[in-house]
């Protein structure tokens, strides 16, 4: 915990000197924004403990065998890589889980941070009958949510990446991804009076299936991740040679069971492998082809415009390193880079979300009442 706020207090600092003269509220935007950097980055970091298959380095939590750094647990270390050279415990894995720790611990020390800072500030502007910051509800939900990700974070330790548990922690890691990115917007908003976009029903409505379907399918691409299931299909677009490759769902989506097992305990088969990667790779297709026709939409919106290029730029690189992944034996640049890929279009499908609103004139119209329809009174 220690080396967290350690970490934390270098962004923290430099927020306050490159800000001194600033307003509070333009100090808490740069303060949010950077916090919303470091936890992409943390997301990132995070993919790259779970694909250099570190998660289990420190197999106990929040320490390393009891210690605050793999340093002093250097003996237990070495005793657990002699008896498996290959296994989850040696000394590089452990340092990439720790440093993932600490990382996050600074992130935690931040958010909270903006949340005291929102409160104080606000009921300051309050007391004095201005209204310099926003209401802080928003960095306190983020605050409960960052904590409900690390009690995530030390299940994944604990329950020995149990793939619920770890596609839940790379979920949560996303939201939190998301509650950042509206704090941004609202604050640009707030203190540069702008209104959101006003956009048409049906574009705002084809927004949010979007994100809803991104959702899901960064769910589904977890679940392959957490379940190794990424080489069950070495080629493209077929698998195994196949259109439709012998699958089995029942086991490849029994969600509560350990890792490479069944809920009875028998090992899981091929066939449900098969089908984790394949149900990803179909609802890729459309996920795809619904977020093209997003940013051809958003790109008629001289206000979206940018948004729009951030997103077909975004699923470009998202079928570029899905390709690779799999015709390449899953490349751990090309892993890492589809799950920061994944984290760069929540950002820009909720910054999207929270820069626009319905235009009213575009919702569909309430009949008007007949006589027909009157109740008597």
């Amino acid at each position: 915990m220690l080396g967290g706020v350690v970490l934390a207090l270098g962004p923290l600092l430099w927020v306050w000197h490159q800000h001194r003269h600033a307003t509070p509220l333009r100090r808490l935007q740069a303060l949010t924004v950077l916090t919303l950097f470091l936890t992409f980055d943390l997301v990132l970091f995070g993919a790259f403990t779970r694909l250099t298959d570190s998660g289990l380095g420190c197999p106990d939590w929040p320490g390393c065998y009891g210690n605050a750094s793999p340093i002093g647990a250097s003996a237990h270390i070495e005793a657990a890589q002699s008896a498996m050279p290959t296994g989850p415990v040696t000394h590089g894995k452990a340092w990439v889980e720790m440093i993932h720790r600490y990382l996050a611990t600074s992130v935690g020390v931040l958010i909270l941070v903006l949340a005291i800072v929102s409160w104080v500030g606000w009921k300051r502007s309050a007391r004095n009958g201005r209204t310099g910051l926003m209401r802080p509800w928003w960095p306190t939900l983020t605050l409960v949510w960052v904590c409900i990700q690390g009690a995530f974070g030390a299940l994944t330790v604990t329950m020995k990446l149990f793939p619920a548990i770890v596609t839940l922690h790379l979920l949560g890691g996303l939201a939190l991804l998301a509650l950042l990115c509206v704090q941004v917007v609202r604050s640009a908003q707030f203190e540069g009076g702008i209104a959101p976009v006003a956009i048409r029903a049906g574009l705002r409505r084809l927004l949010w299936l979007s994100s809803a379907l991104l959702v899901l399918q960064i769910a589904l691409g977890g679940w392959v991740s957490t379940n190794y299931a990424v080489l069950a299909c070495t080629d493209f677009p077929m698998c195994q040679g196949s259109w439709w490759p012998l699958m089995d769902f029942r086991q490849g989506f029994e969600l509560w069971r350990e890792l490479g097992l069944t809920g009875m305990g028998e090992h899981i088969s091929f066939s449900a492998l098969t089908a984790i990667h394949y149900v990803h790779r179909i609802m890729a297709f459309i996920v795809l082809a619904l977020l093209g026709v997003l940013a051809w939409r958003l790109n008629r919106v001289v206000a979206m415009r940018s948004l729009s290029r951030w997103i077909a730029a975004l699923i470009s690189l998202q079928l570029a390193t899905g390709l690779s992944n799999v015709v390449l034996d899953w490349p751990l640049v090309a892993a890492v880079l589809h799950t920061g890929g994944a984290g760069a279009l929540v950002i820009v499908l909720t910054w999207a979300i929270a820069a626009s609103r319905t235009d009213p004139r575009t919702r569909a119209p309430v009949a008007p009442e007949t006589s027909a329809s009157r109740v008597p009174a």
